[in-house]
């Protein structure tokens, strides 16, 4: 983790849990960023499922997969990560990425929504097997609020602790609302 960013932060997370032969989702494809990440870690034997509801999001994802010769190993659907269960088991996913906020160099007046949110992590989590992992960038500002931020911290603080761990983290002595990285473990 050389800059620290949040998306380096649960990618260090994410690739000491993520093995070859795993099927994970990337459920805010975006650019295609953390999908490849995915697609490396799960290998030819693995699958990776990647959402988003932007047509440039779902085209920029092919691209970085076909750069990366990971077509094989991955579907990129244009849908909300409410809908992942019509194309996933129960208990079936071992790791989800979601990046909250806008498209990074996209139309910043199109960010994902607390409703569709966390009815997405709730879906998620029905998804994810036994020991899977979900991780959490948080972004808020100016440009997409607060609502969805509070609404999120306040949804995972309320799961059971018995079920699931969720670590929280931030970064405390940044300025200007910086993100929030958050793990959910089920237990």
């Amino acid at each position: 983790m050389k800059h620290y960013q949040i998306t380096e932060w649960c990618h260090h997370f994410i690739k000491e849990h993520v093995q070859e032969g795993d099927i994970c989702i990337d459920a805010t494809a975006g650019n295609g960023n953390d999908t490849v990440i995915l697609g490396e870690l799960v290998g030819a034997s693995g699958k990776v499922l990647a959402f988003d509801v932007q047509s440039q999001a779902v085209e920029n994802t092919k691209k970085r997969l076909a750069d990366a010769g990971f077509q094989g190993r991955s579907q990129v659907i244009l849908d909300s990560h409410e809908n992942m269960g019509q194309y996933a088991e129960k208990e079936s996913i071992n790791c989800i990425v979601f990046n909250f906020g806008y498209l990074p160099g996209g139309d910043h007046n199109l960010a994902t929504h607390q409703e569709t949110s966390i009815a997405a992590i709730y879906e998620g989590l029905r998804l994810l097997k036994k020991g899977g992992m979900m991780s959490l960038c948080i972004y808020s500002g100016g440009d997409t609020g607060f609502e969805e931020r509070d609404a999120i911290l306040e949804m995972v603080k309320g799961l059971d602790g018995k079920r699931y761990l969720v670590i929280v983290s931030s970064y405390y002595n940044r300025p200007n609302n910086p993100p929030i990285p958050v793990l959910i473990i089920k237990l």
